[in-house]
């Protein structure tokens, strides 16, 4: 059986789906993700970026290659497109072989690893759906720095950059500041392949960030992780495997300190 896997959203977004991902067994497995994620697969037989396929355009062109493309496959799988009505019709009417799926939780008593993973049981009974995940990078020797990524894609997720470097004051070790292509922050070290950003942070003896994507990212590649979290849920969307600092408004710098003389 020939499958394709259709998930957009950001870095967080895909680790949290990656056991639901690699859980969709077949013959041959092809993969689209957003254009950073594509590193980051290294389970599937192809993987491309959404926007390179012209899937974007669907409702608008049908592109003959593109529909021949699609015909190609016997499942599709996508969280993409499921709250687009027109694009949906476009699905229906073309008789493409497309399984819509939620692309956000709706049941908030659940992890998102574990939501999606029920996904795959749901759509497959049979499916061997499980929480376990190939590593996303080989093992890495630990060096003794830590790295702090202070940033978030809201403002709102984002602990006080005042605060961070007070912790980064106070830590006993190395610190390497992370930071991303269009991120304000002097002397930060900037790796724009997720591939190469995640063999740098299994490298760090601990990482300190805000509800983001790195921190899912550096968390997923085993690195011992203090992640301050708030106002979103930490229940649901946490990094699982690390500790969790909430609520954000409450949590002072010799609070991060204590959790990482707990953790390393």
């Amino acid at each position: 059986m020939r499958r394709l896997l259709i998930r957009p959203g950001a870095i967080g977004d895909l680790i949290v789906s990656l056991p639901a991902l690699e859980s969709f067994s077949a013959d041959y497995l092809e993969v689209w993700v957003a254009e950073c994620n594509v590193p980051l697969i290294r389970f599937a037989d192809a993987v491309h970026s959404i926007g390179s396929t012209g899937l974007d355009m669907l409702e608008f062109a049908e592109l003959p290659v593109l529909v021949e493309r699609l015909r190609s496959f016997d499942s599709i799988i996508s969280w993409y497109g499921s709250n687009r009505h027109e694009f949906r019709h476009t699905v229906e009417r073309l008789c493409l072989p497309v399984r819509f799926l939620p692309t956000l939780p709706t049941d908030t008593t659940l992890h998102a690893i574990d939501y999606y993973l029920n996904q795959v049981e749901q759509t497959e009974p049979r499916a061997s759906a499980s929480g376990f995940r190939r590593a996303i990078v080989p093992p890495q020797p630990r060096q003794d720095y830590a790295v702090i990524h202070p940033f978030a894609s809201a403002p709102q997720k984002r602990w006080p950059l005042e605060k961070f470097r007070e912790v980064a004051r106070l830590l006993k070790m190395p610190v390497r500041w992370c930071a991303g292509p269009e991120e304000d922050l002097a002397d930060a070290v900037r790796i724009d392949n997720l591939y190469d950003l995640a063999c740098w942070l299994a490298r760090a003896r601990i990482y300190i960030g805000n509800d983001s994507g790195i921190s899912h990212l550096a968390t997923a590649v085993g690195t011992p992780a203090i992640v301050l979290f708030g106002p979103t849920d930490p229940a649901v969307w946490a990094p699982r495997g690390s500790r969790v600092l909430y609520p954000m408004n409450k949590i002072e710098p010799a609070d991060v300190i204590v959790a990482v003389v707990e953790t390393v």
